[in-house]
């Protein structure tokens, strides 16, 4: 049976950021347009809570100090980024050996304030930071040997906040080992897909409507996202704060369909969402700080998206965008996932437990 968050636990989450609803009334997302659709094809939503089978021996995880995204290939090591260690490691189960690859530093090679971790099919991959606040991304072979770095042109924007972590610009990065794929709302677009000096390639995706055109801080936060390969050529792209939502694009560019992500895991912290944001000022820019519904997002071999919300349940998406099911995931008490990724066709893995799953059966596609 599904299970929902009190609306207390909600407003504790809300309060915990320093958000309140304007008045101390809760704000009801916008109403949809009328070509988007909601998840209410009739299927009654599933929880399905998923236990470990697998996990990183517990002295390899207390020596991170933030672990962030824990990523590996079909038959390769792990790759741990610690984001407050400001560093990647990998670890061997074969030999059990613990390696760093990248230290902390503000350097080429080195990594300062980092955000983002993308780790493509070959081993190698790309870091996103920021020395001095200005956004840049680095990518690395599989040995950790540095092969390109290139700057955004634009100051870093960390537009949401999960409690110490702030999230945005090129902090959203996916790498596939010939592109690296950003979010930066403010270009006016949702995609930009780059090579890998840093020259953009095309954009994708018009920003949507946020009624918070007049803050265009607050609409580019409300536009600011992860986008991932749907398996086909094409992008899913997930809006990470304001009305839960995703899109897809074709291999062209082309918006296929736009959907609501609901159900009643969620309803408590949609409806807590303020009516008017908090600002603080930030390097001597007013900005609003914007508490994400989404934390993570992730695509399997075939196409199916997985999105983990700030609350600890995660949707299952099918790739005609209706959801399959809402999966929680058990390792050593309840996990809510910071990353998701999928080592092989059978199993996925979430940080920070960097502990690996079986895909049940109702997270499949048909």
């Amino acid at each position: 049976m599904s299970r929902s968050l009190p609306a207390a636990a909600a407003a504790l989450l809300m309060r915990d950021h320093g958000i309140l609803a304007d008045g101390g009334t809760p704000s009801r997302p916008s109403s949809p347009p009328p070509s988007t659709a909601a998840f209410t094809q009739g299927r009654r939503p599933r929880v399905e809570t998923l236990q470990a089978i697998d996990s990183l021996p517990a002295g390899i995880v207390a020596r991170l100090r933030e672990p962030l995204a824990c990523a590996r290939t079909a038959h390769g090591p792990y790759y741990l980024f610690d984001r407050r260690g400001h560093a990647v490691h990998t670890f061997d189960p074969t030999d059990r050996t613990f390696r760093t690859l990248v230290d902390i530093g503000g350097e080429e090679g080195r990594l300062l304030e980092p955000s983002g971790f993308s780790l493509a099919p070959d081993g190698s991959f790309a870091v996103s930071d920021a020395p001095g606040g200005r956004a840049r991304v680095q990518i690395f072979g599989p040995a950790g040997l540095r092969r390109h770095t290139f700057a955004r042109p634009r100051q870093a924007r960390m537009r949401l906040r999960i409690g110490p972590l702030a999230l945005g610009g090129a902090g959203s990065l996916h790498y596939t080992g010939q592109r690296v794929i950003v979010c930066e709302p403010e270009s006016g677009w949702l995609i930009t897909e780059l090579d890998l000096d840093g020259t953009p390639l095309r954009t994708v995706g018009r920003l949507r409507a946020t009624g918070q055109e007049d803050d265009p801080e607050l609409h580019l936060a409300l536009n600011t996202g992860l986008a991932c390969p749907d398996g086909s050529g094409g992008w899913w792209f997930v809006f990470l704060a304001g009305t839960p939502a995703l899109r897809r694009y074709d291999a062209d560019g082309r918006l296929l369909f736009e959907r609501l992500l609901q159900g009643p895991e969620l309803d408590a912290v949609v409806a807590m969402q303020p009516q008017r944001w908090p600002r603080r000022t930030i390097e001597g820019r007013e900005v609003p700080l914007v508490v994400p519904i989404v934390r993570a997002a992730a695509t399997s071999s075939d196409g199916t998206l997985w999105v983990a919300f700030v609350v600890p349940f995660t949707q299952v998406i099918a790739t005609d965008g209706e959801k399959l099911c809402t999966v929680q995931f058990e390792a050593a008490g309840q996990v809510a996932p910071t990353s998701l990724s999928f080592p092989s066709s059978e199993t996925v893995m979430v940080t920070p437990a960097c502990a690996a799953f079986h895909i049940p059966s109702c997270a499949r596609s048909a």
